[in-house]
């Protein structure tokens, strides 16, 4: 019997059915992510909604609509929406993980920082989603629930009122620890534990659902980063994966320990199945596809194919350097209103020159984050297992391994998620898990000497530093 997989992501709406290994159905239906002048990154909730039920229902047509064993839903993680739980009724638009305006709610409770970091393994930062709950609070009605958006989704789909062990690792209310609601945290944002909903594990009936044709039980929920590290099979401390979406998200698994970072990077929850927890670390780039989408807006690109077309087209940067700060900076840096930065340009720069420079800037953050990974673990990586829409540009991929000094490892789907997500909804069903094993696509070898890479990095570093004092 088939499963049907739906990956909520900020851009897109994905839907696949599997059976087994094998991918029978496969759909996306794009979303509109709404920017504002003041920090704000919005979309539209009710938009979302038909997002996932146009990508579900198309692509069981693709599939030929087979008998479905299960559902699972993968969501964005730390976006928030205000609604009704009379009704399922949203109210205004979804506060996506990538808005800044509650920069202030964190600054108000910078004094609780250490603790709330001990008990969540979180910074305190916009990122996460008590402080955009905090801020959303007074603009909405008393009556209306804040929940991430894997809640109203589920409850719309199903009636029920719950949250994966994996996203509520992304509100800053969890106990790293126990994986229940953290009872202080919850207070130092005026939030009632009873509000919140259940937390429940990743691989478990949830809720019947009948959108999609008939009753089926909707047995597996995950946010998207974790969903793709399973699905990469980063299982044992000291595997990692990094996608490549509308940000960068680096995972490195620390098996069946919680850990806390002490370098810069944030520690939670990646899946419970059977009630044993596995747990990660998680590192961040906010902007890198989005990066992508702002090189075209302001024409210095046409397409995501000139990535390669132009920055292969010059040896370097020629002395230009770029910081991919459009939202501010994540780990292990923790500056929300860091600024991005193009420096070291002359009359001689080209576009080729700028392409260039911003793959480097992305491949030089997503290394400072495996260097975090690798001394919390107290080892080096031994390779990166990579996944998402950059993982096209060849010149990218060459880039990190280069400045990495480690191989690069391609997934061989586009879609991690979903065949994560996909892989828990069959064992809450009762099937068997995904297949034992998986071939890269193609690996990528550096290229450089270790000498070479790091001096790379340190001129990265440096512009960086600069764009925390805009």
């Amino acid at each position: 019997m088939a499963i049907l997989a739906i990956d909520q992501g900020t851009s897109a709406t994905k839907a696949i059915v599997v059976d087994g290994s094998r991918v029978l159905g496969l759909a996306e239906v794009p979303v509109e992510v709404i920017a504002t002048p003041d920090g704000g990154v919005e979309l539209d909730p009710e938009r979302l909604w038909d997002s996932v039920l146009h990508a579900g229902r198309a692509a069981l047509r693709d599939a030929g609509s087979p008998t479905l064993a299960g559902i699972g839903l993968a969501n964005q993680g730390e976006t928030v929406v205000a609604w009704r739980r009379s009704n399922g009724e949203a109210i205004g638009r979804a506060i996506v993980w990538q808005d800044r305006r509650s920069v202030g709610e964190c600054e108000r409770r910078a004094d609780d920082a250490h603790w709330l970091a001990a008990a969540t393994g979180l910074e305190l930062d916009p990122y996460f989603v008590a402080p955009k709950i905090a801020w959303l609070r007074g603009q909405v009605p008393s009556d209306a629930v804040i929940t991430t958006t894997d809640t109203w989704l589920l409850h719309r789909l199903c009636g029920a009122f719950v949250t994966d062990v994996a996203t509520a690792g992304r509100t800053l209310l969890l106990d790293l620890d126990e994986c229940r609601w953290h009872e202080r945290a919850c207070g130092l944002f005026g939030i009632e534990p009873d509000s919140l909903p259940t937390v429940v594990g990743n691989a478990t009936p949830i809720g019947t659902c009948s959108w999609f044709g008939g009753d089926v039980p909707i047995t597996g929920a995950c946010v998207d980063q974790q969903a793709a590290l399973y699905a990469e099979r980063c299982r044992d401390a000291g595997e990692a994966k990094c996608t490549y979406g509308t940000g960068a998200f680096l995972l490195a698994s620390t098996g069946s320990t919680p850990t806390r970072s002490t370098n810069g990077l944030v520690g939670c929850p990646a899946w419970q199945i059977d009630g044993a927890t596995t747990w990660c670390l998680d590192g961040q780039v906010y902007t890198v596809g989005a990066a992508v989408t702002w090189l075209m807006d302001v024409g210095i690109i046409g397409e995501p194919a000139d990535l390669d077309r132009l920055g292969a087209g010059v040896a370097d940067s020629g002395g230009t350097t770029f910081v991919p700060a459009l939202a501010g900076l994540a780990a292990p840096f923790w500056r929300p209103t860091a600024r991005a930065s193009f420096t070291g340009m002359s009359l001689g720069t080209s576009r080729g020159h700028l392409v260039r420079a911003a793959i480097d800037g992305i491949a030089a953050q997503v290394t400072l984050l495996a260097s975090a990974a690798a001394a919390d673990l107290g080892a080096p990586l031994q390779r990166l297992r990579v996944d998402g829409g950059l993982t096209r540009s060849e010149l990218l991929l060459q880039t990190q391994a280069d400045l990495l000094q480690v191989p690069v490892e391609v997934y061989p789907s586009p879609h991690a998620t979903a065949i994560g997500v996909a892989a828990f909804a069959a064992l809450g069903a009762g099937l068997t898990d995904d297949p034992a094993g998986w071939v890269p696509a193609r690996v990528v070898e550096p290229a450089i000497g270790a000498d070479e890479a790091e001096g790379r990095l340190d001129t990265w570093r440096c512009a960086a530093a600069a764009t925390m004092e805009l």
